[in-house]
């Protein structure tokens, strides 16, 4: 059965990640059916690393010390298989709140068939959801309505992306038409295409299934649907990535310019996929940073 918000509240108030951890629904989650499938926490070398079979989603809040209004929405990769969510989460949050940045970590829902109705907007549902929740509480968390963006890693960038592109559709109950627009993303070696050419094919199977449809390809293929309206998008990758192909980024990147959206790229020769993950976050987040005060933030 879908559980209710009292299960829903014991099963939060008992993790211990984040500052607060803060479900997504109140009540019923969208697009669920009954199901037995239980939520795997993921380890490595004996260390907790990630999760599998998440089925019930939250959005863990990490709070400065001394919030300046900006806020990011962080989704975590894994192949819409798992969710790496200490090396593309928490220690990401961490780095963002000693800039003064609010951050929630995405703890959204797999795509699974036992689960859902509908995989294909599984995640993109608990990401509108999330943007819907922090834009909505902004004063109380001391957050400006207009600095609120998403970041994603991998097939977590696909799902930043979707929610960039895909925000004049509502997936979610929305009584008060709360926008549901990021205002800024932030793609690290993301999947961004469902297109046979470039998609990682893991991603694509595990959230469109293993027959999709063109129409459907071509609808969460993220490159296809950049418009004038796409935020301002920072990206970064490298050329020899053999898991997913540089070449999402590029095309995602050539789009937003035709468009006439500000947009930055990071290109780098080597690395592979993931390869932020054995840098020094203090190697690589600062030019995020700086591109954040320079186009997203600066004063207008």
């Amino acid at each position: 059965m879908i559980r209710s918000f009292i299960l829903l509240m014991a099963l939060y108030t008992s993790m211990g990640y984040g500052q607060e951890i803060l479900p997504l629904y109140n009540s019923v989650i969208p697009n669920s059916k009954p199901n037995d499938v239980v939520e795997e926490e993921l380890k490595r070398d004996d260390a907790f690393f990630g999760y599998k079979n998440v089925t019930i989603p939250n959005i863990a809040l990490y709070k400065p010390d001394n919030p300046d209004g900006r806020a990011v929405i962080i989704c975590p990769g894994g192949g819409y298989g798992m969710e790496s969510y200490l090396l593309e989460g928490i220690r990401i949050a961490e780095s963002m709140t000693k800039q003064g940045i609010t951050a929630f970590i995405l703890k959204y829902r797999l795509p699974n068939k036992l689960t859902m109705v509908n995989t294909a907007i599984g995640p993109l549902q608990d990401a509108q959801q999330a943007i819907k929740m922090v834009r909505e509480n902004a004063e109380k968390w001391n957050i400006h309505p207009d600095k609120i963006g998403m970041m994603g890693f991998s097939a977590g960038g696909h799902l930043a992306s979707t929610a960039g592109t895909h925000f004049q559709k509502s997936y979610i109950d929305n009584p008060n038409n709360t926008s549901l627009r990021p205002d800024f993303m932030i793609l690290v070696y993301p999947v961004i295409s469902m297109q046979d050419s470039l998609t990682h094919m893991g991603s694509r199977n595990n959230l469109l299934g293993k027959n999709p449809d063109r129409e459907t390809i071509e609808l969460f293929s993220n490159e296809l649907q950049v418009n004038a309206s796409t935020p301002t998008t920072w990206i970064t990758h490298t050329g020899d990535d053999t898991v997913v192909d540089v070449e999402n980024s590029i095309q995602f990147y050539q789009r937003l310019i035709r468009h006439g959206i500000e947009a930055e790229m990071h290109l780098y020769p080597t690395g592979n996929h993931g390869f932020v993950l054995s840098m020094d976050i203090e190697d690589w987040m600062p030019s995020i940073y700086k591109w954040l005060d320079k186009s997203v933030f600066k004063e207008k």
